[in-house]
């Protein structure tokens, strides 16, 4: 058998293209895209669970449901079958803080941009100068902190638990909250619009089992709140000094001032910005 010249693998390729578009249509893609957004991520909602685990176990399970079907095992099958009915039950309960998680994501997705909330960038700026001053001079004198700043996840469920203060923000307000000596060092400090919400605020801790043991409170409960909203999060180690910043989960360790103060810039001006009144950016 002869090989296929170009211009009739071209050809070919193309027969098999205007094949499908035939049988594919436009809602047909969209379906398969959804279907693939949504496992992708439950997956990632998952990955540093314990639920990583068990889907293992329920792979097992359609597996042997798989087999009994095909050799006709009956009783093996029935067993299988009660199991998977009361099995989405299971999972619902089982899984609940993993869905919780999911759907929490699903409603901080992209579709945020039809209800962003924006502020101006000089009050971006202040907190970024203020904030970085702040942690500069604590990290020097481990002074343990956790500064939380509010996107678009609202976070008065724990706003509510510390002490309000509703007030501008500033480097040496900040360092005088979290003093040893401070009624409110304990706990974070929220940050909305550019003011200082609320200090000595409880945070929920972190549900991964990935977090180094090395790791303390503030780290963990820095985690928690990332994982459970959008917020920028940034930790001052009191054992070490050490400068961290938790976003979506994820922590990054021991950065410098300088590399601290433009990963928190670009954090809080990703689509967080409006133009003021002279029509600068």
């Amino acid at each position: 058998m002869s090989s296929l010249t170009e211009s009739e693998l071209f050809i070919l390729i193309w027969g098999v293209l205007q094949s499908l578009g035939r049988t594919i249509g436009f809602w047909d893609i969209v379906d398969i895209l959804i279907i693939a957004y949504l496992i992708y991520r439950i997956l990632s909602v998952m990955r540093r669970t314990r639920a990583g685990s068990v889907i293992k176990g329920i792979v097992l399970i359609l597996l042997i449901t798989v087999v009994s079907f095909l050799f006709n095992m009956t009783v093996l099958t029935y067993l299988v079958r009660q199991t998977l009915q009361m099995g989405i039950l299971v999972l619902v309960v089982l899984f609940q803080p993993e869905l919780r998680k999911f759907f929490e994501q699903v409603g901080i997705s992209r579709l945020n941009f039809l209800f962003r909330k924006r502020i101006k960038l000089e009050h971006v700026e202040t907190a970024v100068k203020s904030v970085s001053a702040a942690v500069g001079i604590m990290a020097k004198s481990k002074t343990g902190a956790i500064i939380v700043f509010e996107r678009e996840v609202g976070l008065n469920d724990y706003a509510v638990t510390g002490t309000k203060i509703d007030a501008d923000i500033s480097s040496e307000l900040i360092r005088n909250i979290f003093m040893k000596d401070s009624p409110l060092h304990d706990g974070a400090l929220l940050i909305r619009d550019g003011r200082l919400l609320a200090a000595s605020c409880m945070l929920p801790l972190s549900n991964s089992i990935n977090i180094g043991r090395e790791l303390g409170m503030r780290h963990n409960a820095a985690i928690g709140i990332s994982e459970r909203s959008d917020a920028v999060v940034v930790i001052v180690s009191e054992q070490t000094g050490s400068i961290s910043v938790a976003v979506d989960g994820m922590l990054k360790r021991q950065l410098t001032k300088d590399t601290f103060e433009l990963l928190l810039r670009s954090e809080l001006m990703q689509g967080n910005v409006k133009e003021d009144n002279h029509g600068k950016r």
